[in-house]
């Protein structure tokens, strides 16, 4: 009696999927959808970062008068000032236990892209700004290679950490909606498509694909009503 292999599991900590054949063929780590979920995300940050600049600005309750106070006011809120502000380029030590609220998207961002050209020996953006941070993360090489590294579990976790934060400081998620028409692989009608996201993805078989191959596969079916 053979027993079944043993399946491996993604890596990420946060994800509860184990990897498939062919991801293990192609070295993966991670599984192919956190792949998707960590390009997703790094391309939905430059669009949060606009509501994080627009949501800056303290709301004010209009009173009149009042005691005064010796602390001056923070410029505008302090969640997000944690976000957009800047961080340090090295560790930092706080032996009396100041530091407070979760990184700030550039340090998130830059730590894994130092990491990646240190490894690579590629140049990283031109300038270390969140967004850029984030775009040059989500280009196909860089993930193509990060996927297979022995810390891209650890990456997912901390970026998936990152985006949540983002989320639930400027209350805006990505939205999902169904596509009408039948998944060219099993034909059930629960093809869905979700901001940011590169592919279209089947609920029924779990498939993928990019909206170039479901636009064909409309195109298909067409012609061949037509032609019946």
């Amino acid at each position: 009696m053979t027993t079944a292999p043993e399946a491996t599991p993604c890596t990420a900590t946060s994800c509860h999927r184990t990897l498939r054949d062919w991801e293990l063929a192609g070295q993966q780590t991670i599984c192919t959808p956190c792949v998707s979920a960590i390009r997703a995300w790094l391309h939905e940050i430059p669009n949060q970062l606009i509501v994080l600049g627009g949501s800056l600005q303290r709301e004010t309750t209009g009173t009149v008068g009042g005691r005064g106070t010796r602390t001056a006011p923070l410029p505008g809120r302090e969640d997000v000032l944690n976000l957009i502000g800047p961080a340090a380029w090295s560790d930092v030590h706080d032996p009396h236990g100041d530091q407070h609220g979760p990184l700030p998207i550039v340090g998130v961002l830059g730590a894994w892209v130092r990491i990646v050209c240190e490894e690579r020996r590629w140049n990283g953006p031109d300038q270390p700004t969140p967004d850029a941070l984030a775009l040059w993360l989500g280009r196909d090489r860089v993930l193509d290679w990060a996927c297979r590294q022995p810390w891209a579990g650890e990456m997912r976790d901390e970026l998936w950490s990152l985006i949540r934060t983002i989320r639930g400081t400027t209350r805006v998620r990505p939205q999902r909606r169904p596509i009408p028409q039948p998944c060219p692989r099993c034909d059930s009608l629960t093809l869905t498509e979700t901001d940011w996201e590169t592919y279209i993805d089947c609920g029924t078989c779990e498939s993928r694909f990019t909206r170039a191959e479901i636009a064909l596969a409309a195109r298909i079916t067409a012609a061949t009503l037509g032609a019946a």
